[in-house]
């Protein structure tokens, strides 16, 4: 897990909530990878969807794109992204360490570097459009897991409130 102590601050204060969110995102993708066992990895809901071993590889292979070539980070060789023991808990344990140093990064950009039009794909957005499109992007496929693991009959853990399997004093569920 990503303390919040370990959040650096940023440039801008203004920006600070860009970075408690990639290091909150990132603890949420984590905690549902490790909901899995490595005998799901093979899983996959439909012919045409990815197996949850293929998107734990592309969660990892993506963040390294979007963090390096669209927004500059230093980012390892994909030759050496991946955990060398494929564990649910490596690949968690590999996400937080990768996003560490992105935090660092991001914490010292001025608002100018954060303004900038970059390429994306085939277009050219700026550098927060870009970061906050990442931010969506891991939720996209944080979302697809948790389908999984109500297919597979597993926990859904806590990401943004309740579940039906994981709740507390206090939440509030809005259905009737």
């Amino acid at each position: 897990m990503i303390a919040e102590s370990e959040i650096p601050p940023a440039a801008n204060p203004l920006l600070q909530h860009a970075l408690d969110t990639y290091a909150s995102e990132t603890n949420k993708t984590a905690a549902v990878f490790r909901q899995f066992a490595a005998a799901d990895f093979p899983f996959r809901p439909h012919a045409r969807s990815m197996t949850v071993l293929e998107i734990f590889r592309h969660q990892l292979l993506s963040e390294r794109r979007f963090f390096g070539e669209f927004l500059g980070s230093a980012e390892p060789e994909p030759s050496g992204l991946f955990p060398a023991e494929e564990t649910p808990e490596a690949f968690a344990a590999r996400l937080m360490e990768l996003a560490r140093p992105r935090l660092q990064y991001l914490a010292g950009q001025t608002d100018a570097w954060w303004m900038e039009p970059r390429p994306f794909f085939d277009v050219e957005r700026q550098r927060i459009w870009i970061f906050w499109r990442r931010v969506l992007h891991s939720a996209h496929h944080r979302t697809q897991l948790t389908v999984y693991l109500r297919l597979l009959g597993k926990t859904v853990v806590s990401t943004y409130g309740p579940t039906a399997d994981v709740s507390w004093k206090g939440a509030d569920p809005t259905v009737g």
